[in-house]
This record gives C-alpha cells, sequence and structure tokens, in this order.
C-alpha cells in the first residue's frame, strides 16, 4: 500500500517553512484556519495572520492591497468560496492588474467530509482557467503540494492553487522539483496514455499497474499546471501511444479533459476519452460512494483506457 498524506497537511507545513525563509508571506483566512492547516502558520508568525471571518470578498481586496504593497499574501478559503463567492473581487482587483496574490482553494473536488453538496467544487478549475493572467495549478500528492507552495510564492503574478481534503497516495519522493508549467512523465507506456491533473494522479499509477497485469501498457503523463497549459508534452504523449484518456475530479467541461481536447484537436487529433464528472451537479454521500457513482475511480480509468486499446485493435482487425 501506498503512503497517504493530506495535500491539506502538506500545505499546511510548507507554508511555515515558507514563513521562515520569506517575512514578505502573509497569509489571510476566511474562517476556515482549522480546517485549511493555516493554523499553523497563524501559530507561527500570528503578526502576519489576518483572520477576514466569512468575507471572502473583502479578503481578496484586502491581499490585493497587501500585494501592492510588496508582501506576497496567500488567501485561504474553501475552493467553492473562492471560485463562486469571491470571483469578481478575483477578477476586478487581483487577475486584471496581474498581482501576485496566491488564492489557495481548500477541499477542492468532491471528497469535502461532512460538508455536503454546498462546499463541493468541481467547476473552480475551468473558472480559473477561464480568467486571462490567471495561472491554475492542481498537485497530484502531498509531496507535490509542499512544492508547489515555494513555487507560486516565487511566481510573481495571480496563482490559484486548487488542494484537497482527505489523504492520497504519495506518489513522488522528496527529490521532485515541481516548475509551474511543465507537464510530468510519471510512467512510460506504448498502448495508452493516461493524463492526470489533481489526486487522480496515484487512481491513475493504481489503474497503470492492474492494467500491466493485463498486457496493456500505460504511459503516465501528470499535468499539474492546467494553465497555461504545457500543449508541446501533451501532444508529445498523444503522439506516443496513439490513445488518451484524461482524468480528473472535476468536471470534463472546462477542466483538463475540455483543455487536452482542444489541444490535440487543434494540434494532433486522437482517440480520447475522459474521465471525469459529467454535466450534473453532485451529491451528498461517502467517498467511496461517490468516486463509484460520478466514474471516478482507478476502475474507471481502467475501463477507459482498455476501451480505447481494445476499439483500436478491433478497428485494425475489420481493416485486415
Amino acid at each position: 500500500m501506498p503512503e497517504l498524506v493530506a495535500q491539506r497537511d502538506a500545505f499546511g507545513e510548507a507554508l511555515v517553512d515558507l514563513g521562515a525563509r520569506n517575512e514578505r508571506v502573509v497569509v489571510l483566512d476566511a474562517d476556515l484556519a482549522s480546517s485549511t492547516k493555516v493554523s499553523l502558520f497563524a501559530a507561527a508568525y500570528p503578526d502576519r495572520f489576518f483572520q477576514m471571518g466569512v468575507t471572502e470578498q473583502n479578503m481578496m481586496g484586502v491581499a490585493a492591497g497587501l500585494a501592492t504593497m510588496g508582501f506576497v499574501p496567500f488567501t485561504s478559503t474553501f475552493a467553492c468560496f473562492a471560485a463562486k463567492r469571491a470571483l469578481d473581487q478575483i477578477r476586478i482587483s487581483i487577475a486584471q492588474p496581474r498581482l501576485p496574490v496566491v488564492v489557495v482553494g481548500a477541499y477542492g473536488s468532491l471528497l469535502v467530509g461532512k460538508n455536503g453538496k454546498s462546499h463541493q467544487a468541481v467547476q473552480d478549475a475551468a473558472i480559473m482557467r477561464a480568467m486571462p493572467n490567471m495561472t491554475v495549478v492542481a498537485p497530484g500528492d502531498g509531496v507535490e503540494a509542499a512544492k508547489a507552495v515555494f513555487a507560486v510564492a516565487e511566481y510573481g503574478g495571480p496563482v490559484y492553487l486548487r488542494l484537497t481534503r482527505d489523504p492520497c497516495p504519495v506518489v513522488f519522493d522528496d527529490s521532485y522539483e515541481f516548475k509551474i508549467g511543465p507537464a510530468v512523465v510519471v510512467r512510460e507506456g506504448s498502448d495508452v496514455t493516461v493524463m492526470t491533473t489533481g489526486i487522480m494522479l496515484g487512481r491513475a499509477v493504481e489503474a497503470a499497474e492492474a492494467l500491466q497485469a493485463e498486457g496493456i501498457s500505460v504511459h503516465i503523463l501528470h499535468v499539474p499546471t492546467l494553465k497555461p497549459l504545457d500543449v508541446e508534452s501533451i501532444v508529445a504523449a498523444a503522439e506516443k501511444t496513439g490513445r488518451v484518456v484524461t482524468a480528473e475530479e472535476h468536471t470534463i467541461i472546462g477542466g483538463l479533459g475540455g483543455a487536452v481536447a482542444e489541444t490535440l484537436g487543434e494540434h494532433r487529433p486522437t482517440p480520447m476519452k475522459r474521465v471525469g464528472i459529467a454535466d450534473v451537479y453532485s451529491e451528498s454521500a461517502s467517498n467511496d460512494a461517490l468516486l463509484e457513482k460520478y466514474g471516478l475511480t482507478s476502475g474507471h480509468i481502467a475501463a477507459a483506457a482498455t476501451a480505447l486499446v481494445s476499439g483500436a485493435t478491433a478497428a485494425t482487425k475489420v481493416k485486415r
């Protein structure tokens, strides 16, 4: 069994380390510090922690002001509130003037504990990806989440950092170096490419291992930066196998699946399937029930990959 680490824990610890290295880093919280783990920063640097209360819109304006004064603000709230409730303030006060504010969307995706459907965020990456000047980062595990904290602090522009709540498999080791922009080849394969973003990475690795036992070789390209998108790596991975599956814990409209389809449609038309949430409103349930209902398990990734490979084989046989 792989080690499990929650991204929010890795983020909170990394933020404390960042605060020790950079005195310009400040954190603004929307009354969720214990859940998002910015409480660790508050305890370490109380003079640089600002409890804004349930006023996400105001929090973004204050962060913009701090950024103009040379600070590096991290705003922390749930992804559903960052991407929707405070969207206009992010657009006008942060994105348009290209201010170096890191908007942290905690509890991204379906799995939000017992907070219910109102707190699920499955359109947030699409919303942020469509906003000019906004960079969108969705780490795949705790190691990458921690590394991303330092990268986004140095980026010098608006960043949306999407994090999840529950423990997920650790894929990378401490030697991994995260950079904003490049996609990462996690596994070499020849039959089908699985492209992932966020915590679907661990499920893709599990699917690839299961498929290997069935004689299917899976190439995994992890895409932690949804914007700017690494078009060159996506096209190269599609050319390598000729078949693509995208996997995301997010709606397939406007997220990774949409971005890859747009890219391949323009640069390298390729048979593909999108594993993600369809155009529906999600419901509240246990983690396992949600992943099964909305088709987000490793088994669903494996089934999509198998269908593409089998379809190609069948087409070849008919052609002959």
